[in-house]
């Protein structure tokens, strides 16, 4: 990966995922082993959230790329906004 602007971010997410990725794996382990269903839905419930955010930190950088973007008019981003909003959300 090149040193751009957006590594950080990418690294950011990349670390955020590796997480979350982690958390499932702990889920099959605890199933695996047969837990408690209630520590496995808290569990589920973590991991969940933890990937909510990281949809809406992509979301978020996908939102700010139309905003900043040089070469569209104000019509064309909201058209872009609105777009993202639909297909995404």
């Amino acid at each position: 990966m090149t040193d751009t602007p957006q590594a950080p971010q990418q690294d950011a997410m990349l670390k955020r995922l590796a997480r979350i990725e982690g958390q499932v794996r702990g889920l099959q382990a605890m199933i695996r082993r047969g837990e408690d269903c209630e520590a496995i839905a808290q569990q589920f419930a973590a991991a969940r959230k933890a990937l909510d955010r990281a949809y809406q930190e992509l979301l978020a950088c996908l939102l700010e790329e139309a905003v900043l973007d040089p070469q569209q008019d104000s019509r064309a981003t909201l058209a872009r906004v609105r777009s993202i909003f639909t297909k995404y959300t």
